[in-house]
């Protein structure tokens, strides 16, 4: 397999961040009460993967061992702020609606973690597709779950607050709230990770892999 197609399958199923790696649970759980949120959040986490991933890769030899954390946080948060101020400048009811979650991508563990397992040991154009594996694979599970969620804790798909793609609500249906709640979302995300897990042996893989280059180098590439 291709190794750019390699890396973008590993983040969106093999390694897939959140249903198999279960990293970033903080906005996985919090902001993913709309598939909109979910949209949002993982987009501008992308965004900010694939370029925080290309630029330390193009750094990594440059970039001191003794201060490559602070470096890359500095990189991370150079791309988070551009990010926030195009998103409070076009998207300003999503920016709203994300909140505190648009700066703390700055210190999410699934972009430090890409760029100290991975971008810090590869060549650039690989680093960019993990990024973007990775950064789509986060995008479809948060909005999978904003998805499940809004459509029975709140009875609509697609809603931004003053309108909806569909509301059930005009049907009949009747909303199940606790599902929009912390309680719901933890629930959700279950029922998810036990479906992929279910899939995966089906076709006779394992649940749940740790990567093979999380602390060793034997994936670095000249």
């Amino acid at each position: 397999m291709n190794k750019c197609v390699e890396r973008i399958y590993n983040g969106l199923i093999k390694e897939n961040p959140t249903f198999v790696l279960t990293l970033g649970m903080c906005p996985t759980l919090a902001v993913t009460t709309s598939a909109i949120n979910g949209i949002g959040m993982g987009l501008s986490s992308t965004v900010v993967l694939v370029m925080s991933n290309l630029l330390i890769s193009l750094l990594r030899k440059v970039i001191p061992d003794g201060v490559r954390m602070p470096a890359f946080i500095v990189i991370v948060a150079s791309f988070v702020t551009v990010v926030q101020f195009l998103m409070q400048g076009y998207l300003p009811s999503l920016y709203d609606s994300l909140g505190i979650y648009i700066p703390l991508i700055v210190v999410n563990c699934i972009i430090l973690g890409r760029a100290e397992a991975y971008a810090s040991k590869n060549p650039a154009i690989p680093s960019a597709f993990d990024g973007l594996g990775m950064g789509l694979g986060f995008t479809c599970a948060i909005t999978i779950l904003g998805a499940i969620r809004e459509l029975i804790g709140a009875g609509t798909i697609l809603s931004t607050g003053s309108s909806a793609l569909v509301d059930f609500t005009n049907y009949g249906f009747t909303p199940a709230s606790i599902f929009i709640l912390a309680p719901g979302a933890f629930f959700v995300l279950a029922m998810c990770i036990a479906v992929m897990n279910r899939i995966k042996r089906k076709h006779g893989m394992k649940p749940a892999e740790v990567p093979d280059y999380v602390g060793d180098d034997t994936t670095k590439e000249e």
